[in-house]
């Protein structure tokens, strides 16, 4: 498993969804594939809808479907999915889906080197825009398969150290970044391309922070891919 250093692939068909979203791994600008010119992250960031935070009541996780159901029909769970992309050295139990073995080499947001072992794990898989905040900032309103389909949408998931994932909670750009500095601009980028996708807004504070962040690296480019906005209709929501 090769991690790719700045570059967003775009993915041609569903089967590759999660191949397309490798550039959350990266750091910087350089290589990223996203609007000719540069500054493609800034100018997004730039174009969200500022709202306040709406009231988080009537929020829980299984509004957004069960946890990493398998909207891309591959037949692998979404967490052992981004397991696969993230890891590396990465070994299986029972075939080539289940993910019992790897390593973040290094771990995007702290920048160690941590190892996965299935059961025992000290990797999560963070939702970088938090489905709590996302609930607050436009998904409350959303039918349940886009819902679902945020949850599930490798543009959106992380593997990460899980403890600097507990650190951040449902934390957005304005109270939390990643501690490893040089990962900044990759994160915040990933998020504006998230909350672009999905139509989701964000605070006054929070665009102020995405763009403090992004104007330190001006040729950031936006990270593309992923799921549809909607996942198939055999996934429910309550």
């Amino acid at each position: 498993m090769t991690r790719l250093r700045g570059g967003a692939v775009v993915a041609v068909v569903m089967v590759f969804a999660v191949a397309g979203c490798k550039d959350l791994q990266d750091n910087g600008a350089s290589g990223a594939q996203g609007t000719a010119g540069g500054g493609a992250a800034l100018a997004a960031a730039d174009s969200l809808t500022v709202k306040g935070r709406a009231p988080k009541t009537g929020y829980s996780r299984e509004k957004f479907g069960s946890a990493w159901a398998d909207t891309d029909s591959n037949s692998c769970d979404t967490r052992d999915d981004i397991l696969k992309r993230d890891l590396k050295g990465v070994k299986y139990t029972d075939g080539d889906c289940k993910v019992s073995y790897g390593v973040l080499e290094p771990d995007p947001y702290s920048g160690k080197e941590v190892t996965y072992r299935r059961g025992r794990s000290l990797v999560d898989i963070d939702h970088l825009v938090a489905l709590s905040d996302a609930w607050q900032k436009g998904a409350k309103y959303w039918d349940a398969g886009k819902r679902i389909a945020l949850a599930n949408d490798p543009l959106n998931l992380l593997a990460v150290d899980a403890s600097a994932n507990r650190g951040k909670g449902d934390g957005d750009t304005a109270t939390w970044l990643p501690p490893d500095t040089s990962y900044r601009c990759t994160y915040v980028a990933a998020q504006v391309a998230v909350k672009k996708k999905y139509g989701l807004w964000v605070t006054a504070a929070e665009k102020t922070a995405m763009k403090k962040v992004l104007t330190t690296c001006p040729g950031q480019k936006l990270p593309s891919g992923g799921n549809p906005t909607k996942a198939p209709s055999r996934f429910k929501a309550r």
